[in-house]
């Protein structure tokens, strides 16, 4: 393991450290990176804010950040909080779009917060037009990738690779079982599986659209009668913009009908960790005491290395 810090003053440390936890999101963070650092004496080492930290491991390259918290306590313990380039995506502004692909937009908005970008993936759909007041620009690339998702079944996910931004559609990100996977006998310490319709299930869609020229609200409804009856209702609500058609909000009531209104899996892992699997990928899982032998999305992914031993909690969920 081996930590380098720029201080971009001219100084570069090759730093010895002690722990370190590495997190990425596949929705919406930014990849978090915290290193508990070797250092007798603190006092003699000031790590700039905004000091550049690479973490790689023999030939993997993991992590590629900027500083934005140091600190260290009674027993000089001198820990290091960094992000990746997802946390200059946090800000807040105006957005307007006309109708474009996530690519492109994305691309726009990582080139105005002065980003690098590494592969970028077309995504081919146009999303039509965009704007938002006061938003976070990670929530409006979550917006470009969510309607490019319900619009084609096509689903991409935005992270930093080791100092560059990447757009990749998820079915590109599949590690090969024959490479790597996870089971009772290979790798795995503990896992928790679920299947619930609490958050992301939804068997009745309503999409309203205001008419100025009537001064009426239309609506439509998609809705699942038999999946009400055995869960309730549970709707989701969505207000379109006034020149879609009445063709296209039918189209996308049909294809979020098709998308929200089923049960969700998840399966939380506890396992030997691997440096390939971050949040994005598929990983195989196999676990015959409850019939699991398949791919999951990784959602969220934490490594964690101490004292030479790796290991990794992943959030899994089917796709």
């Amino acid at each position: 393991m081996e930590v380098f810090i720029d201080n971009r003053d001219g100084t570069i440390w090759d730093m010895p450290v002690a722990s370190l936890k590495w997190t990425t999101s596949r929705i919406g963070k930014a990849g978090t990176l915290e290193a508990k650092l070797v250092i007798e004496d603190p006092r003699k080492f000031s790590i700039n804010s905004g000091a550049v930290i690479r973490v790689t491991d023999g030939s993997y390259k993991i992590f590629y950040g900027f500083v934005f918290e140091t600190g260290f306590n009674a027993d000089s313990d001198f820990n290091v909080k960094a992000y990746d380039q997802l946390r200059y995506l946090m800000y807040n502004d105006t957005f307007v779009f006309s109708a474009t692909t996530a690519t492109a937009a994305i691309k726009k908005i990582a080139a105005d917060a002065g980003l690098k970008v590494g592969t970028f993936e077309e995504t081919g759909y146009k999303v039509p037009a965009v704007v938002e007041d006061n938003k976070k620009a990670l929530d409006v690339v979550a917006k470009f990738l969510d309607s490019t998702l319900i619009a084609t079944n096509r689903n991409y996910v935005l992270f930093d690779h080791f100092g560059k931004l990447e757009l990749r559609n998820i079915n590109n990100m599949a590690i090969r079982a024959d490479d790597f996977y996870i089971g009772e006998e290979s790798l795995l310490f503990d896992f928790d599986y679920k299947k619930s319709i609490d958050e992301e299930t939804y068997n009745r869609i309503k999409i309203v659209q205001d008419n100025k020229k009537t001064g009426k609200r239309e609506v439509y409804i998609a809705q699942d009668s038999a999946n009400i009856a055995k869960w309730g209702r549970l709707q989701e609500f969505r207000k379109v913009d006034e020149r879609m058609t009445a063709a296209q909000i039918k189209d996308l009531l049909d294809k979020l009908i098709k998308l929200r209104n089923r049960e969700t899996k998840s399966l939380k892992l506890t396992c030997l960790g691997h440096w390939k699997v971050r949040a994005g990928c598929f990983v195989f899982v196999y676990i015959e005491k409850i019939g699991i032998k398949q791919y999951f999305l990784v959602d969220e992914c934490t490594h964690n290395w101490e004292g030479g031993v790796h290991t990794m909690q992943l959030d899994l969920k089917v796709i």
